[in-house]
This record gives C-alpha cells, sequence and structure tokens, in this order.
C-alpha cells in the first residue's frame, strides 16, 4: 500500500486501515534530486529516466507500506526531514514499533533521510542511506548525527562511492546494527535511477529487520 507524505488528517484513516498486526512494516522512500525539477517521464541525459514507480512496487510487492511522494522544486533537505520526523512520531503514536519503520533515500533524499535520523535520534528506527556520503560531508555537514539501524548502499564508480564509516565513528548515538554494501554495477551514479535487484533486495531485507542480509 502507497500513502502519499504529506495527506493531513487521511494519513491517520489510512493508518488504521492498514495496520492488522505487530508485523507490519513501514517505509518511507524518498527519491533522488533530478526527480525534484523533473518529471517522471522526463529523461537524465546520461542516466535515463528514474524509475521511481517501479521501485516503489518493488517494494509493495515485499509486503511493506510505502510513504512516499514526488518532491517539487529544490527543497530544503534539513526542512523536509523535520515533516518526515513529524510523520513518523504519528506513526509512533498509533502503536507502531519504531523497529518496523525504515527510512530510505537515494542521493539527495539519502541526504534527508541522514537529517531524519539525526532529528529522530531514535535507535530502533531503520535506515538506508543509498549514494549519499562524501568523505567531504564530515566537515561540510557536521550537524548530521547518525542514530538508528544504518545500511548504506554505494557505487564503487560513483562520486559518493565511499564508505560512511567515518560518520557512523563521529556520530554519538549508539547504533547496534551497522552494514555497508559496495556495489560495482559500473553504472556510476544512475544505479539508483533504476530498480535493480542488488539495491532493493538488501534494502527490503533490512526493512523487514533482516540485519543479516541472509
Amino acid at each position: 500500500m502507497r500513502i502519499s507524505l504529506l495527506i493531513g488528517i487521511l494519513f491517520y484513516s489510512l493508518l488504521s486501515a492498514c495496520v492488522n498486526d505487530d508485523d507490519e512494516r513501514f517505509v518511507f522512500f524518498l527519491h533522488n534530486r533530478f526527480l525534484e525539477e523533473h518529471g517522471l517521464n522526463e529523461s537524465h541525459p546520461e542516466f535515463g529516466k528514474v524509475e521511481y514507480s517501479k521501485i516503489i512496487n518493488e517494494f509493495e510487492k515485499a509486503g511493506l507500506n510505502v510513504i512516499s511522494e514526488k518532491r517539487e522544486g529544490n527543497v530544503n533537505a534539513r526542512e523536509y526531514a523535520i515533516t518526515v520526523v513529524a510523520q513518523i512520531d504519528s506513526l509512533l503514536k498509533t502503536g507502531i514499533a519504531a523497529s518496523n519503520i525504515t527510512v530510505i533515500g537515494t542521493s539527495k533524499g539519502g541526504y534527508i533521510a541522514q537529517y531524519v535520523s539525526t532529528f529522530a535520534n531514535n535507535p530502533d528506527l531503520n535506515f538506508v542511506f543509498i549514494a549519499s556520503f562524501r568523505n567531504s560531508d564530515i566537515q561540510n555537514i557536521p550537524e548530521i548525527n547518525y542514530c538508528g539501524n544504518i545500511l548504506t548502499i554505494y557505487e564503487k564508480s560513483d562520486l559518493y562511492g565511499v564508505s560512511a564509516i567515518a560518520r557512523k565513528e563521529n556520530s554519538t548515538c549508539k547504533i547496534v546494527h551497522f552494514h555497508e554494501i559496495e556495489l560495482n554495477t559500473g553504472m556510476g551514479h544512475g544505479f539508483l535511477f533504476k530498480s535493480l535487484k542488488v539495491w532493493i533486495d538488501p534494502t527490503i531485507k533490512w526493512s523487514k529487520g533482516n540485519y543479516e542480509l541472509i
């Protein structure tokens, strides 16, 4: 089931309809920057179309309740993260366990997700940061503080294809589960535009509490 991120009071009625048992899992999917200023059918000159709908469909087929929207305009990552945290708080108030909530972000969406991790400051939430870290971030974005169960996925041929272990070690929150996956698709930053099993499958496993990724 897909739920729009910003739907006000309707959000609560949809929650009541889809919360059935303690195994219900929710994911917030935050897409990359390109889609903020381009349509779903527009193609990036190098990477092609963002397979936004296909990606969401893969999560839904796995039984996850997807909360997502296509952002419009060059949104402020920090401010948008505050909105996501408010939605997470709404879920928690309905009785959903923090461990059943995962925030997934690709590229700029991954940076928004990192701010969500920082502001929520909840070690039981799950996060998947995809192609959203550079070594210079430690100096340039010092306010980000990882908190939660963290999976990072990056592509070796990408500008953002580096380990984020330095950020983890620089964070003050206790992180019980932390794992990194280095991909070798040769697609550069374009790998996250596609609904590739190499990053979607481990993301689904992480969202279901399979921290061993087996």
